[in-house]
């Protein structure tokens, strides 16, 4: 991390003395790619080991964060690609990974997501002897059975998952929608706030539902570390970000018969053709499923004249 600051310092060194930029850009570009250089130290990733698919990686998570405005958004990407194109000049890199990114973004990606059996290992990570152990499975509980954003789980305060199973919560531009919230979700939720939050807050004014060992509102970056703690517990090879959660909990609703409108409500899409991508990620699935069973599907035929062959 030491050598990456020590780039970023060369890089914005660059901006102002050989390519005249004003204080306010170069600011604004040292704010983007601090952040930047977070998000890559939460995946244990060297900044001169990124590759296109870490930058819309990072990229999908300032989207689902309710400061992902397109302008935002376009001058983040500006920011990077400027920096990597530096390095390349520089001969720190021998591949700018940005040259990928149209072509990769063109592409449309689908979001990964996990399989049922993948969130059962993951919930089941925690250990409940731990301090923070209870705590832990609340979040991930509560993630996966709402779909809320990172930002949006954090945010909570006590009295914001009721008794009756629905959470309040603040999304984009600070609209307020009510999700609704399983029952094991909720029951974890409880047992967290009887048997482990009072042992963390020390301050007992404090509003926010999860807090850090020091009993202060858990941020997103702590979430992350938490997140990225249990993937590696759990050998999930997969991409794993508190949005591959969200993805999870729509995919699985839609997989098992919910509607496309009831979805949207509960993700807080202001547009259903957001919501529309996981459909296509069902229809996927079930395409597979049925080359892998069907006698005449187009990969047993395959198999097939492979086997005449």
């Amino acid at each position: 991390m030491e050598h990456e600051l020590d780039y970023l310092r060369e890089y914005l060194n660059h901006l102002v003395v050989e390519r005249g930029l004003s204080k306010n850009t170069v600011e604004a570009y040292h704010s983007d790619l601090n952040q930047f250089f977070g998000f890559l130290k939460e995946q244990q990733v060297s900044c001169l080991e990124v590759t296109v698919h870490s930058i819309l990686d990072f990229l999908a998570v300032l989207e689902s964060d309710s400061a992902g405005k397109a302008t935002t958004l376009a001058r983040k990407t500006s920011a990077i690609r400027g920096f990597y194109q530096y390095l390349l000049t520089e001969e720190l890199i021998v591949e700018n990974p940005c040259s990928l990114l149209e072509n990769a973004k063109a592409e449309s990606r689908l979001p990964e997501v996990l399989t049922i059996a993948e969130v059962d290992k993951l919930l089941s990570a925690p250990d409940l002897s731990t301090k923070t152990g209870y705590r832990d499975l609340a979040m991930l509980e509560v993630l996966y059975a709402t779909g809320l954003r990172v930002s949006e789980l954090v945010g909570l305060n006590m009295g914001d998952i009721d008794p009756l199973g629905f959470v309040r919560c603040l999304g984009k531009g600070d609209k307020e929608r009510i999700v609704p919230i399983g029952s094991k979700a909720l029951a974890a939720v409880q047992v967290y706030i009887e048997r482990c939050r009072s042992r963390l807050v020390k301050d007992r004014s404090q509003r926010a539902l999860f807090v850090n060992a020091r009993g202060k509102r858990i941020t997103r970056q702590g979430f992350w570390k938490i997140l990225n703690q249990y993937k590696n517990q759990c050998g999930i090879k997969k991409p794993l970000s508190p949005h591959t959660l969200r993805h999870s909990f729509a995919t699985h609703l839609i997989a098992n018969g919910a509607d496309l409108r009831s979805v949207q409500q509960m993700l807080g899409h202001a547009d259903i053709a957001t919501t529309q991508i996981y459909t296509h990620l069902t229809r996927e699935h079930l395409r597979s499923v049925y080359q892998a069973a069907h006698p005449r599907s187009e990969l047993k035929s395959k198999q097939e004249a492979d086997n005449y062959g």
